[in-house]
């Protein structure tokens, strides 16, 4: 199938499913340049879902790149304030959005100083943090692919392949190869949904990780919800915000996280690539960080507010994801965090606890996922007596 029709339906299941666009609704949409295919698809069909306005904005990485070559280091970690009040203007219309993944230029950062790097977290908004917590917008990202991510995750295979190779993974990740996605999706989520429900039944104190490398409990609070990707608006509107998605999720205790955890695969945040990161926590907050490449714009990173350095989220993943199946590191969370399972450094979900412990989750004004699943970890709950109940192991459910 040809590229732009590969887009067309990759739209069209992002717009009528993923976000599930309403008429009349503003739709925002967050892309990069390189990803123009997909954007205008997007916008075609919210349009014909009824959309009473599209707005597009557009990041480009290499405008980052000038800022931190250029600008007075006092000035990085500066974000305009129209950029937050856009945010909350769209959450008080009500709108849909949609964002468009997978890195334009993955390495284009690597040359320059981390600790300036690790300052600006745009094209990350705070103020998004806040909006999904509230539950005031419908939404949902999806993968798009661009030359520069393919030659990426294919460096073996001539550009045209290359790229080719990645649509035809994305559309198979995304379940495009199904006579009717949705209803493709829909028996997933149904699988997950069971799951989640056994382990919201036990009500584990804590969950147990091991593996190469790898040993660290992370406490649970007592009203830790498990969750997976179909959430609703405040006002009961149904939509699914990430696309794919294999993952059950809840957020943790941010006082309670002990041990040392490895990545089990490389991650890209905003032009910088993260290979081999081991992360330290004690009594909840990250005391070392080491990595290959990255690690110091990590470091950086992780002192942008109190909750940087703390957990906002765990997540389990199981060896039926189509996206473990391919074997593929795609260099893109979305993607790769539903590989494998995968914990998230900064802000939690307020939505996953009960009403009562919303205080406890933490606050940060960063997101940062890395995978640590695979084959080789098992995933444990601890009962408040201390006792282990295998959940994950070698990517299947025990529990």
């Amino acid at each position: 199938m040809r590229h732009e029709d590969l887009a067309t339906r990759l739209a069209e299941l992002a717009v009528r499913f993923g976000a599930n666009v309403q008429p009349g609704q503003v739709v925002s949409v967050s892309s990069e340049p390189g990803k123009e295919t997909l954007a205008r698809a997007v916008a075609e069909a919210a349009y014909r879902a009824g959309a009473r306005f599209v707005d597009v904005t557009t990041f480009d990485v290499h405008v980052k790149r000038a800022r931190l070559l250029h600008a007075d280091e006092d000035t990085l970690d500066y974000v305009p304030p129209w950029y937050g009040e856009r945010v909350l203007a769209l959450s008080r219309e009500g709108a849909a959005h949609i964002a468009l993944t997978g890195p334009v230029e993955p390495q284009l950062l690597n040359d320059l100083d981390p600790a300036r790097v690790g300052r600006d977290n745009l094209p990350s908004i705070a103020e998004w943090a806040r909006v999904v917590g509230e539950r005031t917008v419908n939404w949902t990202a999806v993968p798009c692919p661009t030359a520069q991510w393919a030659l990426l995750v294919f460096p073996d295979l001539d550009p045209a392949a290359a790229l080719d190779r990645l649509w035809e993974e994305v559309a198979r990740c995304c379940r495009l190869d199904e006579p009717d996605p949705p209803a493709a999706w829909a028996a997933r989520m149904g699988r997950l949904r069971r799951v989640a429900g056994v382990l919201n039944e036990r009500r584990f104190d804590a969950l147990h990780y091991e593996g190469p490398g790898t040993d660290l409990t992370v406490g649970l609070l007592p009203t830790s919800e498990w969750l997976f990707a179909e959430f609703s608006r405040v006002d009961g509107l149904r939509h699914m915000p990430n696309i794919p998605s294999e993952e059950i999720f809840t957020s943790p205790d941010p006082a309670r996280a002990d041990g040392v955890i490895r990545s089990t695969k490389p991650l890209v945040r905003a032009g910088t690539l993260i290979r081999d990161l081991e992360v330290e926590l004690r009594g909840g907050r990250v005391v070392r960080v080491e990595a290959s490449s990255g690690g110091e714009a990590l470091r950086a990173t992780l002192e942008t507010d109190e909750g940087a350095a703390r957990l906002g989220e765990v997540a389990l993943v199981d060896s039926d994801s189509r996206v473990g199946a391919l074997g593929t590191v795609f260099y893109d969370t979305l993607l790769d965090e539903n590989a494998v399972s995968h914990i998230a450094l900064g802000n939690g979900f307020p939505f996953a606890v009960g009403a009562n412990e919303h205080e406890r989750v933490n606050r940060s004004a960063i997101h940062i996922d890395f995978m640590v699943g695979g084959d080789e970890l098992t995933v444990s709950g601890v009962t408040a007596a201390g006792e282990r109940v295998p959940i994950l192991v070698g990517g299947r459910w025990r529990i």
